[in-house]
């Protein structure tokens, strides 16, 4: 007995058909910016990632159009160009809102209270994962680690840091986003839209007053490594993480009390552990304290 493909669930229907070209005066457009972009590279296949954050910051994500767009004036076929595009997540496949919520829920993040502000900011937007709202405002997705370990846990809308936050202040956020009121960065530049960002990654300047000389900063324990190379850092004390003596194997005491590290150990930042949110509301906006102090 042989099933047809209908039962298999097999699709046989037409192939499809070519992408839409761009109307005239946006193609004029973004061939005058493509032709900038390519400028900068020996070879003009290398354009291909910052010409995706182009075509991206067009639509809001990129279209079949787009990568059409990309293929012709890079001279490549659309199967380059769509190996590309589905491989990097910054790229985005779908509709999307004019901001991008991203709830990092690597494993700091995650126990630091991450898993937490994605469920509750879910059923707050009533959104899945890679979902927008129904006004176009926001997307929410968990995302990958953004190395702001120190700041745990991290949201990012657009790209850009909202450190130490809670269920609670994740949820004004975004509420804050949807009614079109001011939201500052914890660090960085001041917010834009997705399309406006996307543009800026293809490597145009970002035009807007102040945004340029705004800036970020690492965390104590981002830069211990690098004030220990310099010398700069003060001498640190690793306190014996159990409390009382420990004992020898003969049963004698043992002073495990204050350990003075040489100059050559490389100290953890684990080993001073820093309030954060999550266990000191009282202190919202970073670590409680330099490394070693």
């Amino acid at each position: 007995m042989t099933t047809s493909s209908s039962e298999r669930g097999v699709s046989l229907g037409m192939p499809e058909l070519p992408a839409p070209a761009y109307p005239d005066d946006v193609r004029t457009r973004l061939e005058a910016d493509a032709r900038e972009i390519i400028a900068r590279y020996p070879d003009s296949r290398s354009a291909l990632l910052p010409l995706l954050h182009l075509v991206q910051s067009e639509e809001g994500h990129v279209t079949r159009t787009g990568m059409q767009f990309c293929a012709d004036v890079l001279e490549l076929t659309t199967a380059e160009v769509t190996a590309v595009a589905t491989f990097y997540t910054m790229y985005r496949r779908r509709p999307s809102g004019d901001y991008q919520v991203g709830v990092c829920t690597n494993t700091l993040c995650a126990v630091m209270g991450g898993d937490a502000i994605f469920a509750e900011l879910q059923e707050h937007l009533g959104v899945g994962n890679g979902e927008t709202t129904d006004d176009g405002k926001v997307t929410l997705e968990h995302i990958e680690c953004n190395a702001a370990c120190d700041f745990a846990p991290v949201v990012m809308v657009n790209w850009e840091f909202f450190d130490n936050q809670t269920p609670a202040s994740a949820k004004r956020m975004v509420d804050d986003l949807r009614a079109g009121r001011p939201v500052e960065p914890t660090r960085g530049a001041p917010l834009c839209t997705f399309k406006e960002t996307a543009r800026i990654l293809a490597g145009f300047p970002d035009e807007r007053a102040g945004a340029v000389e705004a800036t970020g900063g690492a965390g104590p324990a981002s830069l211990v490594g690098l004030r220990l190379a310099r010398g700069e850092a003060a001498p640190a004390r690793v306190v014996h993480p159990r409390e009382g003596a420990s004992q020898d194997r003969d049963g004698s005491p043992q002073d495990r009390g204050v350990h003075e590290p040489s100059p050559t150990e490389h100290l953890s930042s684990h080993d001073a552990p820093q309030d954060t949110s999550a266990s000191d509301p009282a202190h919202p906006a970073g670590p409680a304290a330099e490394e070693g102090e």
